[in-house]
Protein backbone atom coordinates (compact mmCIF):
# COMPACT_ATOMS: atom_id res chain seq x y z
CA UNK A 1 0.00 0.00 0.00
CA UNK A 2 1.10 3.57 -1.00
CA UNK A 3 1.30 6.25 1.83
CA UNK A 4 -1.33 9.07 1.64
CA UNK A 5 -1.31 12.38 2.69
CA UNK A 6 -4.07 15.54 2.62
CA UNK A 7 -4.98 17.37 -0.95
CA UNK A 8 -4.88 20.46 0.83
CA UNK A 9 -4.70 21.92 3.94
CA UNK A 10 -7.87 23.42 5.93
CA UNK A 11 -8.11 25.12 9.40
CA UNK A 12 -10.10 24.27 12.22
CA UNK A 13 -11.20 27.00 15.44
CA UNK A 14 -12.83 26.62 18.25
CA UNK A 15 -12.16 26.44 22.02
CA UNK A 16 -10.24 23.94 23.97
CA UNK A 17 -12.38 21.94 26.17
CA UNK A 18 -9.81 22.11 29.20
CA UNK A 19 -7.98 25.15 28.74
CA UNK A 20 -10.45 27.30 27.26
CA UNK A 21 -8.81 29.53 25.23
CA UNK A 22 -9.03 29.73 21.43
CA UNK A 23 -7.36 27.29 19.68
CA UNK A 24 -6.48 27.39 15.85
CA UNK A 25 -4.91 24.44 13.98
CA UNK A 26 -4.13 24.17 10.36
CA UNK A 27 -4.16 20.12 9.16
CA UNK A 28 -1.60 20.41 5.64
CA UNK A 29 -0.27 18.17 3.44
CA UNK A 30 3.60 16.59 4.44
CA UNK A 31 5.85 14.52 2.26
CA UNK A 32 6.40 11.18 2.39
CA UNK A 33 8.06 9.10 5.20
CA UNK A 34 7.63 12.67 7.68
CA UNK A 35 5.03 10.72 9.68
CA UNK A 36 2.33 13.38 11.68
CA UNK A 37 3.91 16.47 13.56
CA UNK A 38 2.75 19.20 15.80
CA UNK A 39 4.30 22.86 14.31
CA UNK A 40 3.85 25.80 16.89
CA UNK A 41 3.64 28.76 14.57
CA UNK A 42 4.65 31.08 16.90
CA UNK A 43 7.89 29.64 17.81
CA UNK A 44 8.57 27.30 15.11
CA UNK A 45 8.87 24.08 17.39
CA UNK A 46 8.03 21.02 15.75
CA UNK A 47 6.34 18.47 18.01
CA UNK A 48 6.68 14.83 16.66
CA UNK A 49 3.41 12.92 17.11
CA UNK A 50 5.28 10.43 19.19
CA UNK A 51 5.39 8.86 22.90
CA UNK A 52 8.43 10.13 23.61
CA UNK A 53 7.17 13.77 23.56
CA UNK A 54 3.98 13.28 25.68
CA UNK A 55 3.87 15.35 28.85
CA UNK A 56 0.47 14.63 30.32
CA UNK A 57 -2.88 12.24 30.21
CA UNK A 58 -4.68 13.96 33.04
CA UNK A 59 -8.20 14.10 30.80
CA UNK A 60 -6.30 14.55 27.03
CA UNK A 61 -3.00 13.82 25.67
CA UNK A 62 -0.46 16.68 26.24
CA UNK A 63 2.87 16.95 23.77
CA UNK A 64 5.32 18.98 24.73
CA UNK A 65 8.94 19.66 23.41
CA UNK A 66 11.40 22.65 23.90
CA UNK A 67 9.03 24.64 26.39
CA UNK A 68 6.13 24.10 23.75
CA UNK A 69 2.90 22.40 24.49
CA UNK A 70 -0.47 21.30 22.69
CA UNK A 71 -3.20 19.24 24.74
CA UNK A 72 -5.99 16.93 23.15
CA UNK A 73 -4.05 15.95 20.32
CA UNK A 74 -6.18 12.36 20.32
CA UNK A 75 -9.04 13.34 18.19
CA UNK A 76 -7.01 14.87 15.46
CA UNK A 77 -4.39 11.75 15.47
CA UNK A 78 -7.54 9.25 15.67
CA UNK A 79 -9.59 11.09 12.87
CA UNK A 80 -5.82 11.11 10.89
CA UNK A 81 -5.27 7.29 10.95
CA UNK A 82 -9.01 6.02 10.56
CA UNK A 83 -8.70 7.89 7.32
CA UNK A 84 -5.66 6.63 6.16
CA UNK A 85 -3.77 9.53 6.14
CA UNK A 86 0.63 8.39 7.04
CA UNK A 87 2.06 12.20 6.58
CA UNK A 88 0.54 15.66 7.70
CA UNK A 89 1.50 18.31 9.40
CA UNK A 90 -0.56 20.27 12.32
CA UNK A 91 0.05 23.80 13.04
CA UNK A 92 -1.14 25.27 15.72
CA UNK A 93 -1.08 29.26 17.32
CA UNK A 94 -2.59 28.11 20.76
CA UNK A 95 -2.20 25.43 23.42
CA UNK A 96 -4.89 23.01 22.46
CA UNK A 97 -6.47 21.59 19.92
CA UNK A 98 -10.13 22.89 19.43
CA UNK A 99 -12.72 20.89 21.18
CA UNK A 100 -15.18 21.08 18.26
CA UNK A 101 -18.19 18.67 18.78
CA UNK A 102 -16.24 16.60 20.69
CA UNK A 103 -15.72 13.91 17.87
CA UNK A 104 -13.14 13.68 15.09
CA UNK A 105 -16.75 14.70 12.54
CA UNK A 106 -15.30 17.98 11.35
CA UNK A 107 -12.35 16.81 10.88
CA UNK A 108 -13.40 13.76 8.89
CA UNK A 109 -15.62 16.04 6.69
CA UNK A 110 -13.07 18.72 5.60
CA UNK A 111 -10.86 15.88 4.82
CA UNK A 112 -12.66 13.11 2.99
CA UNK A 113 -14.48 16.33 0.74
CA UNK A 114 -11.01 16.80 -0.70
CA UNK A 115 -10.03 13.60 -0.52
CA UNK A 116 -6.46 11.97 -0.20
CA UNK A 117 -3.51 11.93 -1.92
CA UNK A 118 -1.35 8.94 -2.95
CA UNK A 119 2.75 9.52 -2.46
CA UNK A 120 5.62 7.26 -4.17
CA UNK A 121 6.83 5.48 -1.18
CA UNK A 122 5.44 2.31 0.35
CA UNK A 123 3.42 2.41 3.56
CA UNK A 124 6.23 0.98 6.72
CA UNK A 125 4.10 -0.25 8.83
CA UNK A 126 5.33 -1.13 12.62
CA UNK A 127 6.09 -4.81 13.12
CA UNK A 128 6.50 -6.52 16.58
CA UNK A 129 8.44 -9.01 17.27
CA UNK A 130 7.07 -10.01 20.47
CA UNK A 131 3.70 -9.10 22.42
CA UNK A 132 3.82 -5.81 24.32
CA UNK A 133 1.36 -6.23 28.02
CA UNK A 134 0.93 -2.67 30.04
CA UNK A 135 -1.39 -2.45 32.99
CA UNK A 136 -2.25 -0.07 36.16
CA UNK A 137 -2.99 -1.70 39.21
CA UNK A 138 -4.81 1.17 40.48
CA UNK A 139 -7.27 1.37 37.94
CA UNK A 140 -7.50 -2.10 36.71
CA UNK A 141 -6.96 -0.91 32.86
CA UNK A 142 -4.63 -3.02 30.60
CA UNK A 143 -3.40 -2.73 27.05
CA UNK A 144 -2.21 -6.38 25.18
CA UNK A 145 -0.58 -5.73 21.62
CA UNK A 146 -0.10 -9.01 19.77
CA UNK A 147 1.94 -9.37 16.74
CA UNK A 148 -0.75 -10.06 13.62
CA UNK A 149 -1.16 -9.20 9.88
CA UNK A 150 -2.98 -5.94 10.30
CA UNK A 151 -4.12 -3.47 12.92
CA UNK A 152 -7.18 -4.45 15.00
CA UNK A 153 -8.43 -2.83 18.25
CA UNK A 154 -11.03 -4.28 20.31
CA UNK A 155 -11.79 -3.26 24.06
CA UNK A 156 -13.91 -3.25 27.00
CA UNK A 157 -15.13 -0.20 29.02
CA UNK A 158 -16.33 -0.54 32.50
CA UNK A 159 -16.79 2.15 34.87
CA UNK A 160 -19.02 0.82 37.35
CA UNK A 161 -21.88 2.42 35.90
CA UNK A 162 -25.10 1.50 35.83
CA UNK A 163 -26.06 4.19 33.14
CA UNK A 164 -23.12 2.87 30.87
CA UNK A 165 -23.13 -0.48 31.77
CA UNK A 166 -20.11 -2.41 30.52
CA UNK A 167 -19.66 -1.23 26.44
CA UNK A 168 -17.37 -2.89 23.83
CA UNK A 169 -16.23 -1.54 20.62
CA UNK A 170 -14.32 -3.32 17.81
CA UNK A 171 -12.53 -1.60 15.06
CA UNK A 172 -10.22 -2.89 12.03
CA UNK A 173 -8.88 -1.41 8.96
CA UNK A 174 -11.94 -2.29 7.03
CA UNK A 175 -14.26 -0.37 9.50
CA UNK A 176 -16.37 2.82 7.76
CA UNK A 177 -14.71 4.36 10.25
CA UNK A 178 -16.11 7.97 9.62
CA UNK A 179 -19.91 6.75 10.31
CA UNK A 180 -19.12 3.93 12.90
CA UNK A 181 -16.24 5.42 15.23
CA UNK A 182 -15.24 9.54 14.04
CA UNK A 183 -18.96 10.86 14.71
CA UNK A 184 -18.51 9.33 18.18
CA UNK A 185 -18.67 12.33 21.11
CA UNK A 186 -16.63 12.55 24.41
CA UNK A 187 -18.30 12.03 27.48
CA UNK A 188 -18.21 13.20 31.32
CA UNK A 189 -20.16 11.90 34.36
CA UNK A 190 -22.36 14.95 35.84
CA UNK A 191 -20.88 14.48 39.39
CA UNK A 192 -17.28 14.86 37.74
CA UNK A 193 -18.63 17.93 35.12
CA UNK A 194 -20.02 19.24 38.71
CA UNK A 195 -16.16 19.49 40.48
CA UNK A 196 -14.55 19.88 36.78
CA UNK A 197 -16.44 23.58 36.47
CA UNK A 198 -15.92 24.55 40.12
CA UNK A 199 -11.83 24.11 39.73
CA UNK A 200 -11.99 25.48 36.02
CA UNK A 201 -10.54 22.16 34.42
CA UNK A 202 -13.53 22.15 31.99
CA UNK A 203 -13.40 25.38 30.40
CA UNK A 204 -14.09 24.83 26.96
CA UNK A 205 -17.18 22.59 27.42
CA UNK A 206 -20.33 23.56 26.47
CA UNK A 207 -23.83 21.86 25.67
CA UNK A 208 -22.57 20.76 22.12
CA UNK A 209 -19.50 19.13 22.43
CA UNK A 210 -19.65 16.45 25.23
CA UNK A 211 -22.36 13.80 26.48
CA UNK A 212 -23.36 14.05 30.27
CA UNK A 213 -23.92 10.92 32.27
CA UNK A 214 -26.51 10.94 35.76
CA UNK A 215 -25.35 8.43 37.81
CA UNK A 216 -26.43 9.32 40.31
CA UNK A 217 -30.03 11.00 41.79
CA UNK A 218 -29.52 15.40 41.27
CA UNK A 219 -31.38 17.69 42.53
CA UNK A 220 -33.26 20.47 40.29
CA UNK A 221 -31.29 23.30 42.23
CA UNK A 222 -27.86 21.00 40.39
CA UNK A 223 -29.94 21.12 37.21
CA UNK A 224 -30.33 24.26 37.53
CA UNK A 225 -26.81 25.44 38.23
CA UNK A 226 -25.49 23.14 35.66
CA UNK A 227 -27.72 24.90 33.00
CA UNK A 228 -26.52 28.64 33.48
CA UNK A 229 -22.96 26.55 33.18
CA UNK A 230 -23.94 25.61 29.72
CA UNK A 231 -26.14 28.55 28.97
CA UNK A 232 -28.82 26.96 28.32
CA UNK A 233 -32.58 27.77 30.10
CA UNK A 234 -33.34 24.42 31.30
CA UNK A 235 -32.14 20.86 31.14
CA UNK A 236 -33.67 17.30 32.56
CA UNK A 237 -32.41 13.72 32.82
CA UNK A 238 -33.52 11.80 30.65
CA UNK A 239 -35.05 8.20 31.30
CA UNK A 240 -32.30 6.37 30.07
CA UNK A 241 -29.85 8.49 32.70
CA UNK A 242 -28.27 10.81 30.17
CA UNK A 243 -28.84 14.56 29.82
CA UNK A 244 -30.93 16.12 27.98
CA UNK A 245 -28.18 18.12 25.66
CA UNK A 246 -28.03 15.80 22.96
CA UNK A 247 -28.89 12.87 21.50
CA UNK A 248 -26.88 9.26 21.40
CA UNK A 249 -25.50 8.59 17.92
CA UNK A 250 -25.47 5.18 19.22
CA UNK A 251 -25.97 3.13 22.36
CA UNK A 252 -22.57 2.28 22.85
CA UNK A 253 -21.43 5.75 21.45
CA UNK A 254 -19.44 6.40 24.90
CA UNK A 255 -17.45 2.97 24.54
CA UNK A 256 -16.60 3.63 20.59
CA UNK A 257 -15.48 7.33 21.53
CA UNK A 258 -12.49 5.52 24.02
CA UNK A 259 -11.93 3.77 20.47
CA UNK A 260 -11.47 6.73 18.66
CA UNK A 261 -8.98 7.99 21.75
CA UNK A 262 -7.37 5.07 21.85
CA UNK A 263 -6.69 4.76 17.96
CA UNK A 264 -5.52 8.41 18.25
CA UNK A 265 -3.11 7.91 21.29
CA UNK A 266 -1.73 4.45 19.64
CA UNK A 267 -0.29 6.31 16.48
CA UNK A 268 1.66 8.36 19.33
CA UNK A 269 4.15 4.77 18.15
CA UNK A 270 4.78 6.12 15.43
CA UNK A 271 2.52 5.03 12.32
CA UNK A 272 0.11 2.19 11.53
CA UNK A 273 1.16 -1.00 13.48
CA UNK A 274 0.85 -4.59 12.74
CA UNK A 275 -0.90 -5.86 15.87
CA UNK A 276 -3.87 -7.09 17.78
CA UNK A 277 -5.22 -4.49 20.24
CA UNK A 278 -6.99 -6.05 22.91
CA UNK A 279 -7.96 -2.62 25.54
CA UNK A 280 -9.51 -2.97 29.24
CA UNK A 281 -10.92 0.09 30.69
CA UNK A 282 -8.39 2.25 28.64
CA UNK A 283 -7.89 5.69 28.94
CA UNK A 284 -4.80 8.19 27.66
CA UNK A 285 -2.22 7.17 30.34
CA UNK A 286 -2.34 3.68 29.60
CA UNK A 287 -3.14 4.13 26.19
CA UNK A 288 0.21 6.18 25.57
CA UNK A 289 2.05 4.22 27.67
CA UNK A 290 1.46 0.95 25.42
CA UNK A 291 3.08 3.45 22.73
CA UNK A 292 5.79 3.90 24.85
CA UNK A 293 6.18 0.40 25.26
CA UNK A 294 6.48 0.11 21.88
CA UNK A 295 9.04 2.38 20.79
CA UNK A 296 10.73 0.87 23.38
CA UNK A 297 10.42 -2.90 22.01
CA UNK A 298 11.71 -1.22 18.55
CA UNK A 299 14.69 0.65 19.94
CA UNK A 300 15.82 -2.62 20.86
CA UNK A 301 15.84 -4.22 17.81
Amino acid sequence: MLQKTLRKSNTFTGKGLHTGTYSRIIVSPSAENTGISFRNITRGVTIPASADMVSDTSRSTTLSKDGCQIHTVEHILSALTGLGVDNAVIEFDGIEVPILDGSASKYIAAITADGLQEQGAERKYIELKEEVFVSNEKTGSWIRLTPADKMSISLTVDFGSKVLGVQKAEWEEKTDYATQIGVCRTFVFFHEIEYLFANNLIKGGDVDNAIVIVEHPVTEEQLDRMAAAMNLPKIKVESNGYLNNLKLHFPDECGRHKLLDLLGDIRLCGGYIKAKIEAFKPGHFINTEAAKAVLEQLAKK
